[in-house]
Protein backbone atom coordinates (compact mmCIF):
# COMPACT_ATOMS: atom_id res chain seq x y z
CA UNK A 1 0.00 0.00 0.00
CA UNK A 2 2.73 2.46 1.07
CA UNK A 3 4.81 1.68 -2.00
CA UNK A 4 1.91 2.65 -4.24
CA UNK A 5 1.36 6.05 -2.61
CA UNK A 6 4.47 7.81 -4.00
CA UNK A 7 3.58 6.71 -7.52
CA UNK A 8 -0.04 7.79 -7.00
CA UNK A 9 1.19 11.12 -5.63
CA UNK A 10 3.25 11.74 -8.77
CA UNK A 11 0.24 11.17 -11.02
CA UNK A 12 -1.87 13.56 -8.94
CA UNK A 13 0.91 16.10 -8.33
CA UNK A 14 1.93 16.64 -11.97
CA UNK A 15 -1.54 17.63 -13.26
CA UNK A 16 -2.04 19.86 -10.21
CA UNK A 17 1.32 21.56 -10.91
CA UNK A 18 0.24 22.04 -14.50
CA UNK A 19 -3.02 23.63 -13.37
CA UNK A 20 -1.27 26.00 -10.96
CA UNK A 21 1.36 26.88 -13.59
CA UNK A 22 -1.35 27.75 -16.13
CA UNK A 23 -3.25 29.74 -13.51
CA UNK A 24 -0.09 31.61 -12.50
CA UNK A 25 0.75 32.40 -16.13
CA UNK A 26 -2.78 33.57 -16.84
CA UNK A 27 -2.52 36.34 -14.24
CA UNK A 28 1.22 37.05 -14.24
CA UNK A 29 3.59 38.90 -16.56
CA UNK A 30 6.48 36.46 -16.41
CA UNK A 31 9.18 35.81 -18.98
CA UNK A 32 9.31 32.18 -17.87
CA UNK A 33 5.66 31.92 -18.91
CA UNK A 34 6.22 33.74 -22.20
CA UNK A 35 9.42 31.81 -22.92
CA UNK A 36 8.15 28.94 -25.07
CA UNK A 37 11.10 27.86 -27.26
CA UNK A 38 10.29 25.66 -30.24
CA UNK A 39 13.57 24.39 -31.66
CA UNK A 40 11.94 22.19 -34.28
CA UNK A 41 10.02 25.12 -35.75
CA UNK A 42 13.16 27.29 -35.63
CA UNK A 43 15.08 24.67 -37.60
CA UNK A 44 12.25 24.37 -40.12
CA UNK A 45 11.98 28.14 -40.53
CA UNK A 46 15.74 28.45 -41.05
CA UNK A 47 15.88 25.73 -43.70
CA UNK A 48 12.71 26.83 -45.46
CA UNK A 49 13.13 30.60 -45.54
CA UNK A 50 16.86 31.38 -45.34
CA UNK A 51 18.51 30.86 -48.71
CA UNK A 52 22.11 29.91 -49.46
CA UNK A 53 23.22 29.89 -45.82
CA UNK A 54 24.01 26.31 -44.85
CA UNK A 55 26.55 27.45 -42.24
CA UNK A 56 24.19 29.88 -40.51
CA UNK A 57 21.35 27.35 -40.60
CA UNK A 58 23.45 24.62 -38.99
CA UNK A 59 25.28 26.79 -36.45
CA UNK A 60 22.24 28.70 -35.16
CA UNK A 61 19.98 25.66 -34.84
CA UNK A 62 22.69 23.54 -33.20
CA UNK A 63 23.97 26.20 -30.79
CA UNK A 64 20.48 27.25 -29.69
CA UNK A 65 19.39 23.64 -29.17
CA UNK A 66 22.53 22.82 -27.19
CA UNK A 67 22.18 25.94 -25.06
CA UNK A 68 18.52 25.38 -24.19
CA UNK A 69 19.06 21.73 -23.34
CA UNK A 70 21.41 22.80 -20.56
CA UNK A 71 19.23 23.75 -17.59
CA UNK A 72 22.15 25.43 -15.85
CA UNK A 73 24.52 26.91 -18.47
CA UNK A 74 27.85 28.26 -17.24
CA UNK A 75 27.68 31.23 -19.60
CA UNK A 76 25.17 32.90 -21.95
CA UNK A 77 24.80 32.04 -25.62
CA UNK A 78 26.67 34.68 -27.65
CA UNK A 79 26.38 34.62 -31.46
CA UNK A 80 28.04 37.10 -33.81
CA UNK A 81 26.55 37.28 -37.33
CA UNK A 82 28.85 38.49 -40.13
CA UNK A 83 28.31 39.06 -43.85
CA UNK A 84 27.21 41.36 -46.63
CA UNK A 85 23.97 43.32 -46.72
CA UNK A 86 20.87 41.32 -47.63
CA UNK A 87 22.24 37.88 -46.78
CA UNK A 88 19.78 37.14 -43.96
CA UNK A 89 21.46 38.25 -40.72
CA UNK A 90 18.54 40.36 -39.46
CA UNK A 91 16.02 37.78 -40.72
CA UNK A 92 17.66 35.01 -38.68
CA UNK A 93 17.76 37.18 -35.53
CA UNK A 94 14.01 37.82 -35.95
CA UNK A 95 13.36 34.10 -36.38
CA UNK A 96 15.24 33.45 -33.16
CA UNK A 97 13.01 35.90 -31.29
CA UNK A 98 9.88 34.43 -32.89
CA UNK A 99 10.67 30.87 -31.87
CA UNK A 100 11.72 31.75 -28.33
CA UNK A 101 8.95 34.18 -27.43
CA UNK A 102 6.52 33.94 -30.34
CA UNK A 103 6.47 37.67 -30.90
CA UNK A 104 10.07 38.61 -31.73
CA UNK A 105 10.66 42.35 -31.44
CA UNK A 106 7.28 43.04 -29.83
CA UNK A 107 8.20 40.91 -26.83
CA UNK A 108 9.25 42.93 -23.77
CA UNK A 109 12.06 40.40 -23.27
CA UNK A 110 13.70 40.83 -26.69
CA UNK A 111 15.80 43.99 -26.82
CA UNK A 112 17.36 45.53 -29.93
CA UNK A 113 20.08 48.17 -29.98
CA UNK A 114 21.01 50.20 -33.06
CA UNK A 115 24.17 52.37 -32.73
CA UNK A 116 22.96 55.22 -34.92
CA UNK A 117 19.80 55.44 -32.79
CA UNK A 118 20.96 54.55 -29.28
CA UNK A 119 24.68 55.54 -29.38
CA UNK A 120 25.00 58.22 -32.09
CA UNK A 121 27.77 60.40 -30.57
CA UNK A 122 31.23 58.77 -30.22
CA UNK A 123 32.44 61.37 -27.70
CA UNK A 124 29.74 60.22 -25.25
CA UNK A 125 31.07 56.67 -24.98
CA UNK A 126 31.51 56.82 -21.20
CA UNK A 127 27.89 57.92 -20.76
CA UNK A 128 26.70 55.20 -23.14
CA UNK A 129 28.73 52.57 -21.26
CA UNK A 130 26.97 53.42 -18.01
CA UNK A 131 23.55 53.44 -19.69
CA UNK A 132 24.12 50.18 -21.56
CA UNK A 133 25.33 48.39 -18.44
CA UNK A 134 22.31 49.67 -16.53
CA UNK A 135 19.87 48.67 -19.30
CA UNK A 136 21.26 45.16 -19.62
CA UNK A 137 21.51 44.61 -15.87
CA UNK A 138 17.98 45.91 -15.32
CA UNK A 139 16.50 43.71 -18.02
CA UNK A 140 18.38 40.66 -16.76
CA UNK A 141 17.03 41.31 -13.27
CA UNK A 142 13.56 41.47 -14.79
CA UNK A 143 14.08 38.40 -16.96
CA UNK A 144 17.03 36.00 -16.95
CA UNK A 145 15.88 34.71 -20.35
CA UNK A 146 16.34 38.09 -22.02
CA UNK A 147 17.51 38.27 -25.64
CA UNK A 148 19.76 41.19 -26.64
CA UNK A 149 20.31 42.01 -30.33
CA UNK A 150 22.98 44.52 -31.32
CA UNK A 151 22.57 45.57 -34.95
CA UNK A 152 25.10 47.37 -37.20
CA UNK A 153 28.04 46.55 -34.94
CA UNK A 154 30.39 48.15 -37.48
CA UNK A 155 28.90 51.51 -36.39
CA UNK A 156 29.27 50.86 -32.66
CA UNK A 157 31.55 53.39 -30.89
CA UNK A 158 34.92 51.85 -30.04
CA UNK A 159 35.13 50.50 -26.49
CA UNK A 160 31.41 50.61 -25.77
CA UNK A 161 30.57 46.93 -26.16
CA UNK A 162 33.26 45.81 -23.69
CA UNK A 163 31.03 46.98 -20.85
CA UNK A 164 29.12 43.73 -21.45
CA UNK A 165 32.12 41.53 -20.62
CA UNK A 166 31.00 40.68 -17.04
CA UNK A 167 27.62 39.51 -18.37
CA UNK A 168 29.05 37.22 -21.05
CA UNK A 169 31.48 35.04 -19.12
CA UNK A 170 31.28 32.49 -16.30
CA UNK A 171 31.60 35.23 -13.69
CA UNK A 172 30.35 34.62 -10.15
CA UNK A 173 28.67 38.03 -10.05
CA UNK A 174 24.92 37.41 -10.05
CA UNK A 175 22.53 40.31 -10.46
CA UNK A 176 19.58 38.77 -8.58
CA UNK A 177 19.00 36.38 -11.46
CA UNK A 178 20.65 33.64 -13.50
CA UNK A 179 22.06 35.94 -16.17
CA UNK A 180 23.79 32.96 -17.80
CA UNK A 181 20.48 32.00 -19.43
CA UNK A 182 20.46 35.12 -21.63
CA UNK A 183 21.14 35.16 -25.39
CA UNK A 184 23.17 37.85 -27.19
CA UNK A 185 23.26 38.36 -30.96
CA UNK A 186 25.66 40.77 -32.64
CA UNK A 187 25.05 41.69 -36.30
CA UNK A 188 27.81 43.14 -38.46
CA UNK A 189 29.09 43.56 -42.01
CA UNK A 190 32.65 43.33 -40.65
CA UNK A 191 34.37 40.32 -42.16
CA UNK A 192 32.34 40.38 -45.36
CA UNK A 193 35.50 40.70 -47.48
CA UNK A 194 36.98 37.57 -45.90
CA UNK A 195 33.73 35.65 -46.33
CA UNK A 196 33.19 36.78 -49.91
CA UNK A 197 36.78 35.91 -50.85
CA UNK A 198 36.41 32.35 -49.58
CA UNK A 199 33.04 32.00 -51.37
CA UNK A 200 34.54 33.33 -54.61
CA UNK A 201 37.57 31.04 -54.47
CA UNK A 202 35.28 28.11 -53.76
CA UNK A 203 33.07 29.01 -56.74
CA UNK A 204 36.00 29.45 -59.14
CA UNK A 205 37.40 26.09 -58.04
CA UNK A 206 34.11 24.49 -59.09
CA UNK A 207 33.29 23.22 -55.62
CA UNK A 208 29.79 23.04 -54.17
CA UNK A 209 28.82 25.92 -51.91
CA UNK A 210 28.06 23.46 -49.10
CA UNK A 211 31.72 22.40 -49.06
CA UNK A 212 32.60 25.67 -47.30
CA UNK A 213 33.14 24.85 -43.62
CA UNK A 214 32.99 27.00 -40.50
CA UNK A 215 36.65 26.20 -39.87
CA UNK A 216 37.48 27.95 -43.17
CA UNK A 217 36.13 31.23 -41.80
CA UNK A 218 35.69 31.44 -38.04
CA UNK A 219 39.22 32.42 -37.01
CA UNK A 220 39.59 34.84 -39.93
CA UNK A 221 36.33 36.59 -39.01
CA UNK A 222 37.39 36.84 -35.35
CA UNK A 223 40.76 38.35 -36.30
CA UNK A 224 39.15 40.82 -38.69
CA UNK A 225 36.59 41.92 -36.09
CA UNK A 226 39.33 42.37 -33.50
CA UNK A 227 41.80 44.23 -35.74
CA UNK A 228 39.49 46.42 -37.81
CA UNK A 229 39.12 50.00 -36.52
CA UNK A 230 35.65 50.11 -38.10
CA UNK A 231 34.48 47.13 -36.07
CA UNK A 232 32.50 47.43 -32.85
CA UNK A 233 34.81 44.69 -31.54
CA UNK A 234 38.02 46.62 -32.29
CA UNK A 235 40.63 45.51 -29.74
CA UNK A 236 37.75 44.11 -27.69
CA UNK A 237 38.31 42.14 -24.49
CA UNK A 238 35.19 40.15 -25.41
CA UNK A 239 37.12 38.59 -28.29
CA UNK A 240 40.36 38.38 -26.29
CA UNK A 241 38.57 36.44 -23.56
CA UNK A 242 36.87 34.20 -26.17
CA UNK A 243 33.40 35.06 -24.88
CA UNK A 244 31.68 34.70 -28.26
CA UNK A 245 30.20 31.23 -28.62
CA UNK A 246 30.34 31.28 -32.41
CA UNK A 247 31.11 33.65 -35.27
CA UNK A 248 28.41 32.90 -37.85
CA UNK A 249 29.32 33.58 -41.52
CA UNK A 250 26.60 34.62 -43.99
CA UNK A 251 27.74 33.86 -47.55
CA UNK A 252 27.07 36.15 -50.53
CA UNK A 253 23.98 35.15 -52.56
CA UNK A 254 23.94 34.01 -56.16
CA UNK A 255 21.16 34.74 -58.66
CA UNK A 256 19.30 31.51 -57.85
CA UNK A 257 19.14 32.50 -54.18
CA UNK A 258 17.85 35.97 -55.05
CA UNK A 259 15.17 34.42 -57.28
CA UNK A 260 14.08 32.19 -54.40
CA UNK A 261 13.64 35.36 -52.31
CA UNK A 262 11.56 36.87 -55.12
CA UNK A 263 9.38 33.79 -55.45
CA UNK A 264 8.81 33.63 -51.69
CA UNK A 265 7.72 37.26 -51.49
CA UNK A 266 5.47 36.90 -54.52
CA UNK A 267 3.75 33.93 -52.90
CA UNK A 268 3.15 35.99 -49.77
CA UNK A 269 1.36 38.49 -52.02
CA UNK A 270 -0.68 35.75 -53.71
CA UNK A 271 1.28 35.91 -56.98
CA UNK A 272 3.17 32.61 -56.92
CA UNK A 273 2.71 32.06 -60.65
CA UNK A 274 4.56 35.19 -61.78
CA UNK A 275 7.69 33.51 -63.14
CA UNK A 276 8.15 36.53 -65.41
CA UNK A 277 8.66 38.77 -62.37
CA UNK A 278 11.07 36.26 -60.81
CA UNK A 279 13.15 36.26 -64.01
CA UNK A 280 12.99 40.04 -64.40
CA UNK A 281 14.05 40.81 -60.83
CA UNK A 282 16.84 38.23 -60.92
CA UNK A 283 18.17 39.68 -64.15
CA UNK A 284 17.93 43.28 -62.94
CA UNK A 285 20.20 42.84 -59.91
CA UNK A 286 23.85 43.91 -59.94
CA UNK A 287 26.27 41.01 -59.58
CA UNK A 288 29.96 40.87 -58.70
CA UNK A 289 32.77 40.33 -59.61
CA UNK A 290 32.57 41.73 -63.13
CA UNK A 291 34.27 38.61 -64.43
CA UNK A 292 31.76 35.90 -63.60
CA UNK A 293 28.83 37.87 -62.17
CA UNK A 294 28.55 35.35 -59.30
CA UNK A 295 27.08 37.20 -56.34
CA UNK A 296 24.39 39.82 -55.80
CA UNK A 297 25.84 43.03 -54.36
CA UNK A 298 22.69 43.64 -52.27
CA UNK A 299 21.62 40.06 -51.60
CA UNK A 300 17.85 39.95 -51.14
CA UNK A 301 17.64 43.45 -49.64
CA UNK A 302 16.45 45.19 -52.83
CA UNK A 303 13.95 42.47 -53.75
CA UNK A 304 10.72 44.15 -52.44
CA UNK A 305 11.38 47.37 -54.36
CA UNK A 306 12.26 45.46 -57.53
CA UNK A 307 9.09 43.36 -57.27
CA UNK A 308 6.94 46.48 -57.00
CA UNK A 309 8.65 47.87 -60.09
CA UNK A 310 8.03 44.77 -62.24
CA UNK A 311 4.53 43.82 -61.04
Amino acid sequence: MWTVLPVLFLFVYQPVCGVFQRLYCSISDSCECDFTPNIRDLEWDLYKNVYGQHLAQDIVSEEVARFLQNKSPDRPLVLSFHGSSGTGKTLVSSMLGNHLYGSAMSSPYVHQFVPTLHFPLPHRVNKYRKELKSWVQGNLTECGRSVFIFDEMEKMPTGLIDVLEPFLGPSHVVFRTNYRKAIYVFISSTGQDVINKVALENRRAGRDREEIKLSDLQEAIAQTAYNSSTSGFFQSSIIQQKLITSFVPFLPLSRRHVERCVRSQLCQQGSCGRSDVVEAVGGNMIYTPVQGQYFSTTGCKAVPAKINFFL
